[in-house]
């Protein structure tokens, strides 16, 4: 789809303004907790603009544009919700206030728009020029799918963390506790870093981590540079109002894993063919129908099986941490 540079600016700008009033509206004042109804208002209306963007893009560029952009939406925005999982074990492994938390998921989520963005840029370019690279996505989400099965069980005892965050931990003098929501301070004339600084590195890293798994998810549905970046940008907004809304809720999601394993699996052998098309004339083209209809059916599926299952098994106490929750 040929965007103008009118379009692109266009869309970051209306992007920037909405996140800008949502920081506006939800940050100012002294930090606070978030409400449920603050949260599903704003989770409702960042649906709400990304399905409204859908349906622009139906009646202005067509049926194809359009079911590519929801089916990576759906696709981005269940990996989102999975991701939620390691967010509650890193708020959890540092003890972070939950006045501080949307603080904490503010920046990690603009960090990771930042670094999403740059991936979008080079990965359309390296598409373009390379033709082998869709080999190389298809295996990246076929692997993927399979580490999502085999850490489905993983707690907050077994986090690993990376070596940007080994790092941090033994470069950086912290302070024992947290001071406020300030990540620097000075401590007897000497600057010491706050364990809120070492938060914000933990969800950053990992953000670099997802963007590398669902970066090829989306290029396996579409190469259009313009719909990988707008179904990302949805995908991320309103992702720290979702954290505060499913809460406790999230553990319930039982099956969440298998069935984004089932996805991307699905997502890679579809690259690995449209590859092999170009080759061979009997490898087929899967249409964005066919996908959009086994991702949404898939995440049905999923979200049934996860609540039959978790009506038959005991409840977990609401104060206890989402990872301490049995994840079958």
């Amino acid at each position: 789809m040929d965007i103008p540079v009118w379009g692109w600016a266009a869309v970051i700008i209306g992007l920037l303004v909405v996140i800008a009033i949502d920081l506006w509206v939800v940050d100012r004042g002294e930090p606070k907790e978030f409400s449920i109804r603050q949260a599903g208002f704003w989770v409702g209306l960042y649906v709400a603009l990304a399905v409204l963007f859908g349906i622009g893009l139906l009646i202005f560029a067509g049926p194809q544009q359009s079911g590519e952009f929801f089916a990576g939406y759906i696709t981005e925005y269940s990996l989102s919700i999975d991701n939620l999982f390691v967010f509650f074990i890193i708020m959890s492994r540092f003890a972070v206030p939950k006045a501080y938390q949307h603080k904490v998921l503010t920046i990690g989520i603009l960090i990771a728009l930042v670094m999403r963005g740059f991936f979008i840029v080079v990965g359309a370019a390296a598409l373009n020029s390379f033709h082998w690279l869709f080999y190389v996505f298809g295996a990246i989400l076929l692997y993927t799918a399979y580490t999502m099965i085999r850490d489905h069980n993983k707690s907050e005892e077994d986090f690993d963390e990376n070596i940007l965050l080994r790092y941090a931990r033994r470069a950086f003098p912290t302070t024992p506790d947290y001071v406020g929501s300030k990540m620097i301070v000075r401590v007897d004339g000497k600057k010491m870093v706050t364990p809120m600084l070492i938060v914000m590195i933990a969800i950053g890293s990992t953000d670099l981590l997802f963007a590398l798994d669902s970066i090829p998810a989306i290029f396996g549905l579409t190469t259009d540079a313009f719909i990988v970046f707008t179904a990302n940008a949805f995908a991320l907004m309103g992702l720290r109002q979702l954290y505060f809304l499913l809460g406790g809720l999230l553990q319930r999601l039982v099956y969440l894993s298998y069935g984004l394993a089932f996805i991307l699996a699905f997502i890679g052998v579809k690259l690995i063919l449209e590859a092999m098309h170009d080759i061979v004339d009997w490898a087929p083209k899967i249409p964005i129908q066919v996908s959009l209809g086994v991702i949404i059916g898939t995440m049905l599926i999923t979200t049934v099986a996860s609540i039959v299952k978790s009506r038959r098994t005991p409840a977990v106490p609401t104060d206890a941490a989402p990872e301490q929750a049995e994840r079958h």
